[in-house]
């Protein structure tokens, strides 16, 4: 699939498009647990299809998950089948602590499971695009590093913070590149300590070095999206930059203030809290959507979304009201025309 002209599509269609990054939302469809699909990746491929199968997104996706490449690394991590892994402890303290820290190979640990996801919807799923997904390279030194750390090194000990984050892009530059492989359409760069940094910051610690990700792998064929869902409004030059060919945006901004410093000709995506579909009445998701879908109206390269993964638990069918919201937008918006 041409990733150009699939853009330029979004872009010159009548209709919205949607793609909510909802994958948590296939275990309720397959009776699965969390367990099942983040670590096996056939699993996670029933309940991508199962979505894709229910639901017209834009595109679909394999699990965002940003413990993956912390646990390769060497970080302890915490499972329960009722909330996402989540990384405890840091295995980066200093200096030494930073040249000694091993670059894993890529296929090694759950990676296996995600690129072979990747690989099964690739095959299978022929009527959107797929997108692999991993965490950026800034949010996986935090991980490494203590987020809290991090942030004050980047001020007192730059040198040990470029010493791991040189080698967290060296790694995911090859995990990007085994994405590319398996036959996806694009990936998905989750950067969200980013939204943390300054512009100033965010250029240096976190955007050189998604470039040169982007470089390696963005093409046609191939589309690369930077998702952040912090507060993104000052550094929308910096996520610019990289040479994404779209940015996904959390709710943590107002999108017109994004869109405003955005080409027409860079796909954003976003922004829904994804507490309202889990949390939300029917009435509450449908009078969000409409009223994101009204405020973005005037920009083309606007694709609605959640502005993040939708939570662990949320019921399909908010999941269902949601597109039905968007369904009858359109349907208004074409008798208007």
């Amino acid at each position: 699939m041409n990733m150009q002209q699939w853009s330029e599509e979004i872009r010159s269609s009548k209709k919205r498009r949607a793609f909510p990054l909802m994958n948590y939302v296939g275990l309720e469809l397959m009776g699965m647990r969390i367990s099942d699909v983040i670590k096996d990746g056939e699993c996670q491929a029933q309940c991508v299809k199962a979505i894709t199968s229910r639901y017209p997104s834009a595109a679909c996706m394999t699990q965002m998950d940003l413990s993956v490449e912390s646990e390769m690394f060497g970080s302890e991590v915490r499972y329960a089948d009722s909330e996402v892994p989540s990384v405890t402890g840091i295995i980066v303290d200093g200096m030494d602590a930073a040249k000694a820290l091993e670059i894993p190979v890529v296929g090694a640990g759950r990676s296996s499971a995600y690129l072979s996801a990747a690989f099964l919807l690739a095959a299978e799923i022929a009527d959107r695009p797929v997108f692999g997904c991993h965490i950026g390279p800034f949010s996986l030194a935090g991980r490494l590093c203590g987020m809290s750390d991090i942030l004050v090194n980047i001020r007192k000990e730059p040198e040990t913070i470029h010493t791991v984050l040189e080698k967290c892009t060296d790694f995911l530059v090859k995990y990007a590149q085994a994405y590319k492989k398996t036959g996806v359409n694009g990936l998905i760069i989750a950067e969200p300590a980013a939204g943390l940094l300054s512009l100033a910051q965010c250029v240096m610690f976190s955007s050189s070095y998604v470039s040169r990700i982007v470089s390696k792998v963005q093409d046609d064929y191939f589309m690369v999206i930077l998702h952040n869902c912090g507060n993104t409004k000052k550094i929308v030059p910096s996520m610019l930059s990289t040479g994404v060919m779209g940015i996904h945006l959390g709710n943590a901004v107002e999108m017109s203030s994004i869109l405003r410093q955005v080409p027409n000709h860079i796909i954003t995506f976003g922004n829904l809290d994804p507490m309202v579909f889990r949390n939300g009445s029917d009435h509450e998701i449908r009078k969000s959507t409409i009223e994101l879908l009204n405020n973005m109206a005037s920009y083309s390269n606007f694709v609605l979304s959640s502005g993040c993964d939708i939570p662990l638990g949320t019921p399909a069918k908010n999941i269902d009201e949601f597109f039905e919201a968007l369904h009858d937008h359109n349907n208004a918006a074409n008798n208007r025309c």
